[in-house]
């Protein structure tokens, strides 16, 4: 449902609107006439003294036999409690309504209204003529940022988008920096080491060769009969036939008495490979 105040341009304006209020209409059409056009602040400590019955509210109508109060220099007035705190939950949700928007704290109520709504017919018991009705109402207020309220808000919010767009060119900044920074660490490292002569290798002893076993000789085998004749191996000649070929070419020398003679050594013939001839045997020893 729309309000009963033209808004216009909503940017500027904050409100808020309560339904089907078990309250009087009169009751509270004379409290908003008491906060309307007064600044936010001062409309809430009005209300707020009311309620605590510190501050009587002005009824310009609906005061027919109504007693005059000191408090308003002579002028009629009561505390209805019960309709002072409806239309101070209203004005505090409208100003809950201004900070989400955004204005400023400098807030002028504008519009603040009370209508009748639908009445209710009530009916006593037990098929009685008593009959009331149950009236309900309605209470919507406006707020209004301030032109000088406006214009305060306006340099805030210059200042804090220079002040966000400095803080977010100094990150931009930053993070080239960093991004330089890391570009260049690589480069930097690999000049070292191009400097850096590289480290000598420890001389490693050579490792000890393992001795050479000999292979064993292999065992000779007999040779086949019929195969060819066996070696002759030269058998060294006895003593008294070196004795006497000794004798035949040269006079022996005299031996001292006292003096062993010594042995003539017999030096064995060397190996001849391959088969040797036969020899016959004519039973003398050959002279050499």
């Amino acid at each position: 449902m729309a309000y009963t105040y033209n808004i216009g341009d909503e940017a500027d304006f904050a409100k808020a609107r309560v339904e089907d209020i078990n309250a009087s209409y009169k009751d509270l059409t004379e409290v908003c006439h008491n906060i309307r056009m007064r600044p936010a602040d001062a409309a809430v400590e009005i209300l707020e003294e009311a309620k605590a019955k510190k501050r009587p509210i002005k009824y310009r109508s609906h005061n027919t036999r109504m007693a005059h109060r000191k408090e308003l220099q002579g002028q009629k007035g009561r505390w209805p409690v019960k309709s002072v705190g409806i239309v101070l939950k209203c004005l505090q949700s409208a100003i809950a309504n201004a900070r989400e928007k955004g204005l400023s704290e400098e807030l002028v109520v504008v519009h603040a209204s009370a209508n009748k709504k639908r009445s209710y017919m009530r009916y006593a018991s037990k098929g009685r003529r008593n009959i009331s009705k149950l009236e309900t109402a309605r209470v919507e207020i406006v707020l209004k940022e301030k032109v000088e309220g406006k214009k305060k808000r306006l340099e805030q919010e210059k200042k804090a988008a220079e002040e966000k767009k400095k803080a977010d060119a100094a990150k931009k900044a930053e993070e080239a920096k960093k991004a330089a920074e890391a570009k260049a660490a690589p480069k930097a490292e690999a000049k070292e080491k191009e400097i850096k002569p590289a480290p000598e290798k420890p001389e490693v002893a050579p490792a000890p060769k393992p001795e050479e076993k000999e292979a064993p000789k292999k065992e000779e085998k007999p040779p086949e009969k019929g195969a060819g004749a066996p070696k002759s191996e030269a058998k060294p000649e006895p003593k008294e036939k070196e004795a006497k070929t000794e004798r035949k070419g040269a006079e022996p020398k005299k031996e001292e008495p006292g003096k062993d003679t010594p042995k003539a050594e017999s030096k064995p013939e060397p190996k001849t490979e391959g088969p040797k001839p036969e020899k016959k045997d004519t039973g003398k020893d050959e002279v050499a």
